[in-house]
Order: structure tokens, then C-alpha cells, then sequence
């Protein structure tokens, strides 16, 4: 089986979970409502702070910059940055927004999961779930938040040598941290952090070793796609300008950018999915309908000696 047959039929598995349980769909577009709301609830005060202007007027925002900014000296010129007031609320959007999204993608993997599972989907049941699992919740978006702001700070030293530590620990935090959401969904006695991400590293690490090099994903499919698609595109830019008529062109690029819109939100979904398929095999020993063990094997370098395979 090649790459492409690979990713197909690791697409095709996913899609057929998809849809037998089309809430799936309905989750990140509730996700991202709900994320907007949260997020605009907590910036609207700075946003709306009574400046004695009206709020649509150049005045209002020009009040703001001075209220949430400040001249200071570095190496002996004047620089503009944040007032203290400020960073404090920025590191409180930003923790708020680590807790967010991953008090939403518990609730999303729970039913993913529970879909793998043969059970049928339900919105407010994930959400439920997310709620008697905050404290898990905001542990976990607390650290993981702290090492972001780690990474980024190793990352502003505008260095070859920096730039090259903060790519290998965000690759390595990536890799760990890969099977936390299922973790938390899985796992419902502890809140530890630092379990959480043992765990999920140890999971990985037992079944495909240090093998995530070999990881397939249903990246090929999406390649092809692209491509076809940018083809198309290109062959009706082709046309509009032999014709002198740019009304195809237009109409061509709009299907183009809502189809492509379309297939990448389906191609995320059915991603999430499959994860939550490897996840169930690597943890628990569960091939989840209508994957096989052979394809979920390949979607990683297999490790020898797991016990879940000795036949291959």
C-alpha cells in the first residue's frame, strides 16, 4: 500500500465515522462561536472604556493607546511598550484562551471518542463532560499555556542558537503533549498536569517507539487535492484571459475558495477523528470501526515487541 492508498483510505475511514455521527460537524462551529463570544465578553472592557469620546471616534482609540501604553528607555533610546496594566491583561486573555480552547476540545473528543465507541453523538452531553472535568481543565491550560510563553521567550532572543532550542522543545512538547485532550477525556482521577503529559508521552512512546518520524496522516490526500483544485483554477485563469471575459474567472475562484473552505473544515474534522482512533488503539487495544489494525499501524514506524501485535 503506498502513501496515497494510505491516506485515502485513512480519509475514507474517518469520513464514514463523519458521517454516521454528523454532529461531529456541528462541534467546531459551536466551538468557534462560543470561543468569539468568551473571548469578545472579556476584551470588551478595555475595548469600551469610558474615555470621555465616542467610541467610533479616532479620539476613543488614541485615549486607549496611551491608557495601555508607555514611553521607556532601552540602551539608552526611546522605546514604546505595554503599561504593566496591560501585559497583566494580555497574560489573562491569553491563559483564557489556552482554557477555552481546551475545555472545548474535551467536550469535542469525548464525543469523538464516544462515536468510536458506537454511541451516538450528543453536544450538550460533551459540554457536560468538560464541566465536571474543569479543574483537569484549567491545570492543564495553566501549564501548557506556561510553556508556550516559555518557548516564545526563547524564541525573542533573536538568536540562530535560541531559534534552534525553541524549535526542538516546541517539536518535543508537540510530540508529548500529542494525546493529552484523550487523557483528560480517559482518564477521569486525575488533574495533574504533569500526569497528563506523561502519559500521553508514554502511550507514544510504547506502542510506536520513537517512530513519529514515520507518521502518514491523511496529509497525502490533501496534497492531491490542492493541487487538482489550484489546476483548475489555474486552466479557468487560462480561459477568462483568452476569452477576455473574467466573469468565469470570478465565478471559478469563488467555487474554488468556498470548496476549499468546505474541504479543509471536513479534513480537520475527520483528523480529529483519526487521532482519537489511534488513541484507543494505543492506550487501550481498541480498533475502532471502520479503521483495521494493519492501516492504523501504518500511520506510524511500528515498534517491535507491542504487545497489541505480535502477529505483524
Amino acid at each position: 500500500m503506498n502513501r496515497f492508498e494510505r491516506s485515502w483510505m485513512l480519509f475514507k475511514s474517518s469520513l464514514n465515522v463523519i458521517l454516521k455521527n454528523r454532529e461531529l460537524l456541528i462541534f467546531p462551529i459551536v466551538t468557534s462561536i462560543a470561543t468569539v463570544v468568551i473571548f469578545l465578553f472579556f476584551f470588551a472592557p478595555a475595548a469600551l472604556w469610558p474615555t470621555g469620546h465616542s467610541y467610533f471616534s479616532a479620539e476613543h482609540w488614541r485615549a486607549l493607546s496611551h491608557m495601555y501604553s508607555q514611553v521607556y528607555l532601552y540602551h539608552g533610546r526611546e522605546q514604546i511598550g505595554p503599561t504593566p496594566v496591560a501585559v497583566v491583561y494580555v497574560i489573562f486573555l491569553y491563559f483564557l484562551s489556552m482554557f477555552v480552547a481546551t475545555f472545548f476540545n474535551v467536550a469535542f473528543y469525548n464525543e469523538i471518542l464516544a462515536a468510536l465507541g458506537g454511541q451516538p453523538v450528543s453536544l450538550s452531553r460533551g459540554l457536560r463532560f468538560a464541566c465536571s472535568r474543569w479543574k483537569a481543565i484549567l491545570l492543564w491550560a495553566a501549564f501548557a499555556g506556561l510553556i508556550g510563553l516559555i518557548i516564545k521567550a526563547i524564541e525573542r532572543r533573536n538568536n540562530i542558537i535560541s531559534s534552534i532550542i525553541a524549535r526542538i522543545i516546541g517539536t518535543a512538547w508537540s510530540i508529548a503533549s500529542v494525546f493529552v485532550i484523550p487523557v483528560i477525556v480517559r482518564d477521569s482521577e486525575s488533574n495533574n498536569p504533569l500526569f497528563m503529559l506523561k502519559k500521553s508521552a508514554g502511550t507514544l512512546k510504547q506502542t510506536w517507539g520513537e517512530g513519529l518520524i514515520g507518521y502518514i496522516g491523511i496529509g497525502a490526500i490533501n496534497s492531491i487535492v490542492t493541487i487538482l483544485s489550484l489546476i483548475l483554477v489555474g486552466g479557468a485563469a487560462f480561459v477568462s484571459f483568452q476569452l477576455h471575459n473574467f466573469w468565469l474567472l470570478g465565478i471559478v475562484g469563488a467555487v474554488w475558495l468556498v470548496s476549499m473552505l468546505i474541504w479543509s473544515y471536513v479534513l480537520n474534522v475527520a483528523g480529529l477523528v483519526y487521532k482519537g482512533a489511534l488513541y484507543l488503539y494505543a492506550a487501550e487495544g481498541v480498533v475502532s470501526e471502520p479503521y483495521d489494525q494493519q492501516l492504523l499501524n501504518s500511520a506510524w514506524r511500528y515498534k517491535k515487541g507491542f504487545g497489541l501485535n505480535d502477529d505483524f
